[in-house]
């Protein structure tokens, strides 16, 4: 390449410019002599779909940039090199992206929602087109878990991957653990801080880190698993009061998202999990991120850091263009050579093993912890320790709290045991099951 064509900016068009939108202009401006240092090329945005140029916003939009009404324009601008789409969303930023692929444009996206519903076809198409689409900001924000496993882990055959991977709820599950709060008010204190949307179901149902796990799935093992097959369990039924027991076992409670290689298939799901407190996962506190990869030659890797906010994100954004401009003629998509990559072999959910937390509301009275334990090892599941106390937000001392927590056990032979104990008429509540990373 000449010095000339060298010096030529990496031209972007920017789909949106919201909070990581307006990150990556501030780096973009604050960075400029850096970045081409690093590069050998300024960085500019030359083209951009926004839908009120004239609204005041914290971040001044990119000094030269040109406007367009309708995103889809950019994917056949002739000023623009990389398409970087920030807008989110299933249908709009879909067709953007698929048209910019066909008309053989690279792609930067942050959209973790769309790669796990429609990664497959647009990985294929980008493949086909020769073309790069990288995807660093869509898990974990700033952390570079992405390229990690894509590049830095490529030797290794991944036999874990486990992380919390949703900040709205960690920072819930933080503010329960440390602050004694309820769940609805650790939702309303993160909702006022900016963690949380108005609408926090993606977040709190672990729908959020459901799809950033397809995504890490696909580059930790080379397979698509399908969205629609992951098990996901939000937090919204987790207490304080279990909190207060993980605690006499010496755990915290954690969303956990987590993706296992058991003989050849792929163990995965999104579920709260007591873990000991001696695991670097479990000082995890606030809007934090971390992921720990365990590799058979690395062996085990923890990435922790910002999985969300303006600057952050827009790190991993600027990551992945300055990647494309030093490789897009080779591009590594998803760190396989395959176009298509294979189904996933999958472990069936119920035949997943775990330790386990019990919780059975239930009238005190003699024989009650012996039925419930003989009804869990009527199916096979093996208890290590029984609590049985009044519980302390209650005045009724008729009604106590009983916990186990078990050896391992298959998620089938859990649902046939909490089946036939919610018929014992001395069960008061909805039992409470939790597993035990």
């Amino acid at each position: 390449m000449s010095a000339a064509l060298a010096a030529q900016p990496v031209r972007l068009g920017l789909a949106g410019f919201g909070t990581v939108g307006q990150g990556l202009a501030s780096i973009l401006a604050d960075s400029a002599e850096w970045i081409e240092r690093r590069l050998g090329r300024p960085v500019a945005v030359t083209a951009m779909a926004v839908r009120d140029p004239s609204k005041v916003r914290p971040t001044p939009l990119p000094a030269g940039a040109r406007f367009v009404a309708d995103p889809l324009e950019l994917a056949a601008a002739e000023d623009v090199d990389i398409v970087v789409e920030l807008m989110g969303g299933l249908t709009t930023a879909y067709d953007l992206i698929r048209l910019a692929l066909a008309s053989g444009k690279h792609v930067v996206t942050a959209n973790k929602h769309l790669l796990a519903e429609k990664g497959e076809e647009l990985f294929a198409l980008a493949a086909q087109k020769g073309v790069g689409l990288y995807y660093e900001a869509s898990v974990c924000g700033g952390i570079p878990v992405v390229q990690t496993l894509k590049e830095s882990l490529a030797g290794n055959r991944i036999m874990a991957v486990t992380g919390i991977l949703n900040g709205t709820s960690n920072f819930i599950l933080s503010r329960m653990t440390c602050k004694g709060l309820s769940y609805g008010d650790a939702l309303k204190k993160a909702q006022k801080k900016g963690f949380a949307e108005a609408d926090p179901t993606l977040d709190v149902e672990g729908f959020d880190a459901a799809h950033k796990l397809v995504v890490l799935i696909r580059l930790a093992y080379g397979q698509d698993y399908p969205l629609s097959a992951l098990p996901v369990t939000g937090i919204t039924h987790v207490t304080p009061l279990d909190i207060a027991f993980a605690h006499e076992f010496g755990c915290e409670v954690k969303l956990i998202g987590q993706a296992k290689d058991i003989d050849g298939k792929i163990m995965a799901g999104v579920h709260p999990m007591l873990l000991s407190k001696s695991y670097l996962l479990a000082q995890v506190h606030g809007a934090f991120n971390a992921v720990r990869i365990v590799g058979d030659a690395v062996g085990a890797v923890m990435l922790y850091g910002q999985g969300a906010g303006g600057r952050p994100t827009g790190s991993a954004v600027l990551a992945d263009i300055m990647a494309l401009a030093r490789d897009g003629a080779a591009p590594n998509n998803t760190g396989f050579p395959e176009k298509v990559l294979p189904p996933a072999q999958t472990l069936p959910p119920e035949e997943e093993t775990s330790r386990r937390y019990f919780r059975f509301t239930v009238e005190d009275k003699p024989g009650v912890l012996a039925a419930l334990a003989k009804a869990l090892g009527d199916v096979g599941i093996s208890i290590y320790q029984a609590v049985q106390k009044v519980a302390p937000d209650t005045q009724d001392e008729s009604v106590v709290p009983i916990v186990f927590m078990t050896h391992h056990a298959r998620q089938r032979d859990v649902d046939a045991a909490l089946e036939k104990i919610k018929a014992f008429p001395f069960v008061k509540a909805e039992p409470v099951h939790l597993r035990v990373l």
